[in-house]
C-alpha cells in the first residue's frame, strides 16, 4: 500500500466568501484516496522584512515553513490580481522560502484559479509558476485548472456546480498524487 500524501494548500485570498476559498473546499472534498489536503493559513503572516527575518522568524511564519517542509506535496490556490498573484500568496511564499534547508525545494506542486474574468487566473499561475521554478518546486503542468466566470459556477452555499470543473480539479489531485508518488520513488 502506498504511503499517505500529505497536501498543504495555500488559498491566495483572504476573503471569507471568495471564489478560491470555495475552489479550495472543493479540493478537499474531491481528494483522491491517500491524499489529505490542509490549508495553511497566510492572513496573519506579517509583510516580509528582512529586518524580522533576522530577528527570528515570527510565529506565524514559523508555523507555515514547519507545515510546508512536514508536507509531500503542495497546492496553491489563487485568484488574479492585476494580472498577477495576490500580495497575501507572494508575502506567504517570501517568507516561508527565506527558511534554513528552504521548504520548496524539490516539492511536488499544483495549482489552480478562479475568477469573475473570462481568463480565470491564468496570468496569476504563470507568475506563480516563476516563482516555483526558482524555488526548485515540481509543478504538475496539465491538466490545468481555471475557473473563469466563478460567479456562475457555484451555488449560494459555495458549491461549485460547474461538473466539467470538478473533473478537471478530480484529474489534477490525481496528476499531483500520482507525481508526489513517482518523485518519492513509489
Amino acid at each position: 500500500m502506498a504511503k499517505p500524501i500529505k497536501t498543504a494548500a495555500f488559498c491566495g485570498s483572504l476573503r471569507k466568501a471568495s471564489f478560491n476559498r470555495m475552489l479550495l473546499k472543493e479540493s478537499i472534498k474531491l481528494v483522491p484516496q491517500g491524499m489529505t489536503i490542509e490549508e495553511i493559513e497566510i492572513g496573519s503572516l506579517a509583510l516580509y522584512n528582512a529586518d524580522l527575518h533576522q530577528a527570528g522568524f515570527p510565529a506565524s511564519a514559523q508555523q507555515a515553513i514547519d507545515r510546508v517542509a512536514a508536507a509531500d506535496a503542495l497546492l496553491f490556490v489563487t485568484p488574479e490580481y492585476n494580472y498577477s498573484l495576490p500580495a497575501p500568496l507572494k508575502n506567504a511564499i517570501d517568507w516561508i522560502s527565506r527558511a534554513p534547508n528552504q521548504p520548496f525545494a524539490g516539492k511536488p506542486a499544483a495549482m489552480m484559479g478562479a475568477s469573475m474574468g473570462l481568463m480565470g487566473s491564468v496570468r496569476a499561475q504563470l507568475h506563480l509558476r516563476h516563482s516555483m521554478v526558482f524555488l526548485n518546486m515540481f509543478p504538475v503542468n496539465r491538466p490545468e485548472v481555471i475557473i473563469g466566470q466563478a460567479q456562475n459556477k457555484f451555488d449560494a452555499a459555495g458549491n461549485l456546480t460547474d461538473e466539467a470543473a470538478k473533473g478537471f480539479i478530480r484529474d489534477l489531485l490525481a496528476a499531483l498524487a500520482a507525481w508526489t508518488r513517482k518523485l518519492r520513488g513509489e
